[in-house]
């Protein structure tokens, strides 16, 4: 990782003794509660630009030809604030952008999410961007490959909807 990050023209160091944050730690530990497999984390560029963080996908997507899984763990919508009724109609025109975007071609797909703060809703989906840029370096690991949405979820976690995305997948 760090070579291909490296040769990417991205800075690059390792900290040994930072524990993972919740958005590794949860989904895996959801999906291998044995921790059988080797993890590593990447933290959020400084300036959390979307262009940047797709480019640090793009670096890694070579790892995925070596059975290496790319997991770009977020949320659709992170507005904790704006949870309940009101937010449903922001969320799903946020949500429908996200569909969208995800499913278009691949360079129309990071040419929109390069602009992601003009979509319907955006703010008010995600006040910051912490948790939508792990999908922009998934998106960016995936290159070429089609996208799509296997969940997607109305009215759930306080009335907003949610989705998850993958890319390649059959």
């Amino acid at each position: 990782m760090r070579d291909l990050i490296a040769t990417a023209g991205l800075p690059v160091a390792f900290d040994a003794e930072r524990g993972f944050d919740h958005g590794a730690f949860v989904p895996m530990a959801v999906a291998w509660p044995d921790a059988a497999i080797p993890l590593l984390q990447l933290s959020l560029r400084m300036g959390l630009d979307p262009a940047t963080h797709i480019a640090l996908g793009r670096a890694l997507a070579p790892l995925r030809d070596e059975g290496v899984l790319i997991v770009g763990s977020g949320l659709s919508w992170h507005n904790l604030r704006a949870l309940g009724p009101p937010a449903r109609g922001p969320s799903q025109l946020f949500d429908d952008w996200l569909q969208q975007t995800v499913t278009s071609p691949a360079a129309e797909r990071a040419a929109r999410l390069l602009r992601w703060s003009e979509a319907p809703a955006a703010r008010a989906a995600h006040p910051r961007e912490e948790h939508l840029l792990p999908l922009m370096v998934a998106v960016g690991a995936a290159q070429d490959d089609a996208g799509d949405c296997p969940y997607r979820e109305e009215g759930v976690y306080g009335g907003v909807t949610v989705s998850s995305f993958r890319f390649g997948a059959a």
